[in-house]
């Protein structure tokens, strides 16, 4: 099973630069941004660029700190297409595009795409070099002239950094999470 965080950054919300980043737990990482956005487009880009990153059969676990990007990406979006892209309030689907490319790029690998949520900046090793990663993106294209629209993407290739890694699914929150705190989608 490939393991990979991922994680979005925007400055000024909305409006603001923004970065994305993904970690493979074994491997490579890779960040890139965009001069505006939003916090949730940032985290979207994230997955979706973690997906089309690890092509193949083997099966793909993204960790990610935002449960509006996973619920989008597992939850909601089945229910989206059904109703020609709208929400359940006949509203036209925030994101759109995004979404539909996340959409597109599960349907399109052969592979397993599941979605496990972790809680952001309590110390998850890989959660935290996705922040860092998303973060020094978005800044590094806030800091372009105005005529730059993007940061070319970074990839890096670190040593593998082994940690303790929670099992793949949750039954029960422990006792001092709430329900919401232990969210594993499969």
């Amino acid at each position: 099973m490939i393991i990979v965080s991922t994680d979005g950054s925007c400055l000024r919300n909305p409006g603001g630069a923004i970065g994305w980043a993904w970690v493979n737990h074994e491997g490579p990482s890779r960040s890139g941004g965009e001069a505006s956005g939003t916090n949730q487009i940032a985290e979207l880009r994230a997955l979706l660029e973690a997906i089309e990153a690890h092509p193949g059969d083997e099966p793909l676990l993204i960790e990610s700190d935002s449960q509006y990007a996973i619920k989008c990406a597992s939850e909601w979006i089945a229910g989206w297409r059904r109703k020609n892209w709208k929400t359940s309030t006949g509203s036209p689907v925030k994101n759109l595009a995004l979404v539909q490319s996340i959409d597109a790029a599960i349907a399109e690998r052969p592979g397993p795409v599941r979605f496990r949520w972790v809680r952001g900046h309590v110390g998850n090793h890989f959660n935290e070099m996705a922040d860092t990663l998303a973060g020094d993106a978005a800044r590094a294209v806030a800091a372009q002239p105005a005529s730059v629209k993007t940061v070319a993407k970074r990839e890096t290739s670190p040593e593998p950094v082994r940690a303790e890694l929670r099992p793949a699914t949750v039954a029960e929150p422990a006792a001092d999470e709430s329900a919401d705190d232990a969210l594993t989608l499969f």
